[in-house]
């Protein structure tokens, strides 16, 4: 269908590109079944100037350097450019910019092309500028066989990590990312993307895949130990539309030299004034007017520090903004959107095709019928949304919905400091912290940070009471006396300080089950603790095992907050100071035990200024020293080390 409307503040309307043009640049009809059609390449010392040309049946699929446009290492090439060209029909990239800074690619249209279309090589090209370009359908396959990607998705969709090293290992692509092919392929940030379209990539619209250090060519070349593009600031990005896509934008995953990549933190965007030289003051990277519509994952997924997201426009995606961190207590915040607005759905129904699509009335972003809508997923560390609106994320019969949730079911820290302010609901369910659905998940490994998703909400903006914290109902975090619950959510609303409680142990990223699982009681609930939970200040906690020792600790709280832990079956201690009653020990200002016949008490409490190093052991077992001193915001605040 034609969509031709602004809905709810997001514009679908529908683009516009002219591929003919008078000047026509073409292969002959059987490249159409070899895949190898024509190329155009300025080399060193060349200078190119290409305007309103066709490039038709160009490129020779699986030939490197063989691409419709190609810049290949000029160097300085200012005042070159291709600009009100369209490329079509094509069988290995789009515009390929190599060793070459300076150039203009502006006002141009791909369609139905292979591989990264447009595409910036070795990471070492920089002040290229990419304006009002429109690129529509770019595939991995000239044959339309289907992408083998390296994806985070839902397990009900059937990815997998066998699949994505299949892809990355495959011998009909040119490089390993380009089964997870992406309309603009980015290698280094200092550059300019004004004002451009990823329209119906199979995989990727715009995505910043940022190396270590230059590679191709270009790897270990003289210099290029002093580029860094993971510690580089983005030059420009600002109003460019990713829809149609499986990613709308991409920020992560970055290739290692040989072009192989991972999907869990490989690319650790941390960005400085001198990018070689880590000690020079941070800067931060700004991503402006940015929309995202009807990406069939996510519109927006990071990964780096200090990354600002001023007036995103996204709607009609599964997830739509879902950020890691990559540099944890180094800056003062991981992610920011400010200014923005998520829709749901809008009026904008697409092509419903499925059965399930058919009865829905409408497409559906996931293939799973009741995989649920989110608008803003906290993740990794230290993120904040200020002054934000959410639309239309409504629960109804076929799927669960909500503004503000949690990455479904991540194994990777969170921080009690993820914040909201300034939010306004137009029609929508505030929050949800969904229970487990496996085949909801991307990541389930058995280490479950999140667990202590927790949401504070500063002005009362979305749980209506200031200065509170949105946290898992599960009977640890919160109490009758500070929270109030709120079902509906599967949270709680609690006033108080609150922090995280660890029992240290390699929880880790499997699956299969916790040997000597670690079982915490409060008011009367159950709860098995997995590597993370959220805990107010005061509370008690009853802690069951058969471990042989735990190292308790307590993180991002405040000084002199306090947590009492009673283990049955403990008995010794290698620090702390003893007190002779329970009074004694709830009275006690420093971190403290108390022992009762077979059960040992001990109050933590938190010192950020100097640590605190405690250890305590069951008759007959060794214990050994672990100690906290000053550290970042997300350093064990106190600690204390437990055996039998």
């Amino acid at each position: 269908m034609h969509f031709g409307k602004i809905t709810y503040g997001v514009d679908e309307r529908g683009e516009v590109g002219l591929l003919t043009r008078n000047i026509k640049v073409q292969a002959s009809d059987d490249a159409e079944k070899t895949y190898f059609g024509g190329h155009i390449m300025a080399m060193a010392g060349a200078k190119m100037y290409v305007s309103g040309v066709e490039l038709y049946r160009m490129g020779q699929n699986m030939h490197l350097a063989r691409y419709p446009i190609h810049w290949h290492i000029i160097g300085k090439a200012s005042g070159q450019y291709i600009e009100n060209a369209s490329i079509h029909d094509t069988y290995s990239r789009c515009v390929t910019v190599h060793g070459t800074d300076d150039v203009r690619v502006e006002n141009n249209v791909t369609f139905n092309t292979v591989g990264h279309c447009f595409f910036l090589e070795d990471a070492v090209e920089v002040g290229n500028k990419f304006v009002h370009n429109l690129g529509i359908w770019t595939k991995c396959h000239p044959d339309n066989s289907p992408c083998v990607p390296t994806n985070l998705g839902p397990a009900g969709s059937g990815g997998n990590f066998a699949s994505s090293q299949a892809g990355q290992a495959a011998k009909d692509v040119l490089l390993p990312s380009d089964n997870t092919a992406a309309m603009f392929w980015i290698t280094n940030p200092d550059n300019v993307f004004r004002d451009n379209v990823a329209a119906g990539s199979e995989q990727t619209g715009f995505w910043f895949a940022l190396p270590e250090h230059p590679t191709g060519a270009h790897e270990g070349k003289e210099g290029t130990e002093n580029i860094w593009p993971r510690r580089t600031p983005v030059r420009e990005f600002k109003g460019n539309t990713a829809h149609s896509n499986f990613d709308g934008f991409m920020f992560d995953r970055g290739p290692r030299p040989d072009g192989t990549f991972s999907v869990g933190g490989s690319n650790y965007h941390f960005a400085f004034t001198d990018p070689a030289d880590p000690n020079s003051a941070p800067k931060g990277s700004v991503f402006e007017d940015f929309t995202g519509y009807k990406n069939r994952h996510g519109a927006v997924w990071g990964r780096g520090e200090l990354h600002l997201f001023k007036n995103l426009r996204v709607a009609d995606n599964a997830i739509g903004f879902t950020h890691a961190a990559s540099a944890v207590g180094r800056a003062d915040y991981t992610s920011k959107v400010v200014d923005s607005l998520f829709v749901g759905e809008t009026d904008n129904v697409g092509n419903p095709t499925t059965s399930a699509e058919i009865a829905y009335g409408r497409s559906m972003p996931n293939d799973i019928p009741d995989y649920p809508i989110r608008g803003y997923e906290y993740y990794d560390l230290r993120h904040d949304v200020m002054d934000t609106t959410f639309v239309n994320f409504q629960p109804n019969a076929t799927r669960d919905a909500a503004a503000v949730s949690y990455l479904m079911y991540t194994s990777f820290g969170m921080s009690i400091e993820n914040s909201i302010e300034g939010a306004k609901f137009v029609n929508s369910k505030p929050v949800d912290f969904p229970p487990v659905v496996r085949r909801w998940s991307s990541d389930f490994g058995r280490g479950n940070a999140w667990r202590g998703a927790a949401i504070h909400d500063l002005d009362g903006s979305v749980s209506g009471v200031a200065d509170s914290y949105i946290v898992i109902d599960n009977g640890i975090a919160n109490d009758d006396e500070a929270c109030e619950l709120k079902p509906f959510w599967h949270a709680a609303v609690c006033k108080g300080d609150f922090g995280y409680f660890g029992v240290g142990g390699n929880f880790g990223f499997g699956s299969g089950p916790i040997e000597d699982p670690v079982m915490l009681s409060r008011n009367g609930r159950r709860w098995e603790y997995t590597g993370q939970t959220t805990i107010r200040s005061g509370a008690d906690v009853r802690v069951e095992t058969a471990r042989n020792d735990l190292s308790l600790s307590l993180r991002e709280m405040a000084d002199g907050s306090w947590v009492v832990f009673e283990l049955p079956g403990f008995t010794t201690t290698a620090g702390g100071l003893q007190e002779s009653s329970m009074d004694a020990l709830r009275a006690a200002k420093n971190t403290a035990w108390f022992k009762d016949g077979n059960t040992l008490w001990v109050k933590l409490v938190v010192n950020n200024t100097a640590g605190a190093s405690v250890q305590i052991g069951r008759v007959g077992q060794g214990v050994s020293t672990v100690g906290t001193g000053p550290g970042g915001a997300f350093a064990a605040g106190a600690s204390l080390d437990v055996s039998r």
